[in-house]
């Protein structure tokens, strides 16, 4: 499984990067911008992400906007197999959480993440 980090917090990105690297390869960025080219280029590549974990409150391109962009170009590229994305955040919003869910995002996590609450949901999405 590949999967794409996107967290700008240190703490957080490596705490999902040993987590999630028992179920693949992590790449890891710290901000929305860096999020987008590293998945077109994947995308380019035919190496999708199977799983995406994106922090909402991202640098240069917040994590709603990534993930809407994401789907748009999932969309616009005819991809069969779409990414399954988790939205992270210590914002625990009712109208922040349903716009993920319809932006497309498959989980919506707060933080701090309890690996074995975050492990139930990878389980569940695969």
């Amino acid at each position: 499984m590949r999967i794409l980090i996107a967290e700008d917090d240190f703490a957080s990105r490596r705490f999902l990067e040993i987590l999630l690297s028992q179920y693949g390869d992590c790449f890891s960025v710290v901000d929305g911008l860096e999020m987008l080219k590293v998945f077109n280029n994947a995308l380019k590549a035919n190496k999708i992400f199977d799983l995406i974990c994106i922090d909402i409150m991202l640098p240069k391109v917040d994590g709603i906007k990534a993930l809407s962009v994401i789907r748009e170009t999932e969309k616009k590229m005819k991809v069969s197999q779409k990414s399954i994305i988790i939205m992270t955040s210590a914002l625990n919003d009712d109208e922040i959480i349903k716009k993920c869910y319809q932006e497309g995002c498959n989980e919506y996590l707060w933080k701090p993440i309890k690996s074995e609450i975050i492990k139930k949901s990878i389980e569940s999405l695969v």
